[in-house]
């Protein structure tokens, strides 16, 4: 067996057999790192199996083995519990709550399912029972062990047999087969590469807990991301108690499915009706404030928008958007002054997303129009009116997904009127809303308002 250096870049995975300042594949700088690799390595002609190929209407069909981990929202991101087998990875920023949520979940599994193993790399046996102790964590299933080696994890797996297997984080995880440092590119995909094929084979679903980088992507390669079965992104701000556990990859269950908690001093709490935590404070009769319905996943979720429009003190007009995209918004905006003749081109411009929620879905568009229209004429909206609509680059307010759904969750908060475009209002049916069908900016603009 032979050894050979190659430099590989610690972001995207990219090897080159020299050193070079910016990588080719993903234009980062500083960060090939010279790696030991060894060539004919045996691991390439034992990774065949004796299976042969089958005819798809002649491969038995299993059903999934899933089972609930006893917190609702944890499990909704999942698609409804965790599957036997899988491999699931989960990021976040560096302390928003990965490894509390880790704890909490694994103890209602240790007093559901049995034996789980805890694997912490960056904490002692002792660290991670003090933080057991805050948030409640006591139960006698649930086993701890202080590892970095991923040899001596097997074989402490081997030995007890869990039912769940936590690696807490990828990061620090290294295996003696390769001479690298751990978290380099090398470890980490070699790492995940046989916790994988241990899941798959023993049918013992394993977390791996990963760190974010400055970008906002999981530290380490994003083949990564591709190995996994799931991939969940623990969101939030350090300035809001909410957080929000989104799916991005789910091979057993819905993308972009999200889970609400909110963390208070003994740990996280699930939030059943997040429209109705995330409309709490919203103020009423004041411009610029506008209700809008997002889908996230299959959960409708109600949020409010908030525009102020003011006078620029400069040459050059602020656009800020907190929760949207900066580009949406200045499509918008120019819409709204070409269609309907707002003079916004000296205006500065804010827009946020209150509760720290980030929108990506058209529907929001008439929302934000509605918000940027009632802060600019400083006109409050009609109360308990909600917004919802995709906007062409030509005024008209096209038809969006779901349409009932976002009504239906409108009328549990009591919400009294919706405007939405005229295409769906074929697709709703309710006597508890009223519903103002709309074509054109235009009409939204005088349907919008209270009168003067």
């Amino acid at each position: 067996m032979k050894e050979k250096t190659i430099y590989s870049c610690q972001k995207c995975g990219y090897q080159s057999p020299k050193w070079l300042g910016k990588c080719p594949d993903c234009n980062s700088w500083n960060t090939l790192v010279e790696e030991t690799q060894f060539r004919g390595d045996k691991r390439a002609t034992d990774a065949g199996t004796a299976n042969v190929p089958t005819p798809i209407g002649e491969v038995a069909a299993e059903t999934e083995d899933r089972f609930t981990c006893g917190i609702s929202e944890f499990d909704r991101v999942l698609g409804g519990g965790i599957v036997a087998g899988s491999l699931i990875l989960i990021g976040g920023d560096p302390g928003i709550g990965k490894s509390t949520l880790m704890l909490q979940a694994m103890d209602h599994l240790a007093l559901r399912r049995g034996k789980v193993l805890y694997v912490s790399g960056e904490e002692s046996a002792r660290q991670t029972r003090m933080r057991g102790e805050r948030l409640g964590v006591s139960a006698k299933e649930l086993f701890i062990l202080a590892e970095n080696s991923l040899e001596k994890i097997i074989s402490h797996l081997n030995k007890l047999s869990p039912k769940v297997l936590v690696v807490d984080s990828i990061q620090t995880v290294f295996t003696s087969a390769l001479e690298s440092a751990p978290g380099t590119v090398s470890q980490v995909r070699e790492t995940a590469g046989k916790l994988m094929m241990l899941a798959k084979s023993s049918g013992i679903p394993v977390f791996l807990v990963g760190h974010v980088t400055k970008d906002g992507s999981i530290a380490g390669p994003r083949v990564l991301e591709h190995m996994v079965d799931t991939v969940l992104y623990f969101e939030g701000d350090t300035g809001h108690p909410y957080r929000i556990l989104r799916a991005i990859k789910n091979r057993y269950g819905s993308t972009n499915e999200i889970g609400v908690f909110e963390m208070r001093e003994e740990g996280l709490r699930e939030v059943s009706n997040p429209s109705e935590l995330f409309l709490s404070e919203r103020p009423l009769g004041v411009s610029g404030s506008v209700v809008a319905a997002t889908i996230e996943g299959s959960r409708p979720l109600l949020v409010e928008l908030q525009a102020l429009v003011t006078s620029s003190t400069y040459g050059q007009p602020r656009r800020t958007t907190i929760g949207v995209d900066h580009n949406r918004l200045a499509l918008l905006v120019a819409v709204l002054e070409k269609k309907v003749g707002l003079s916004l081109a000296g205006q500065d411009i804010f827009l946020n997303v209150v509760g720290g929620v980030k929108l990506s879905e058209p529907a929001a568009d008439l929302g934000i129009v509605a918000a940027v229209a009632s802060s600019h004429l400083d006109r409050s909206i009609t109360p308990r009116t909600m917004v919802i609509g995709e906007v062409g680059l030509t005024g008209e307010v096209r038809a969006i997904t779901h349409p009932e759904i976002r009504v239906r969750e409108a009328a549990k908060l009591g919400f009294t009127r919706c405007i939405l475009p005229s295409g769906s209002l074929k697709h709703v049916r309710t006597d508890d809303v009223e519903l103002i069908g709309v074509a054109s900016v235009e009409q939204t603009l005088e349907n919008l308002f209270l009168p003067a």
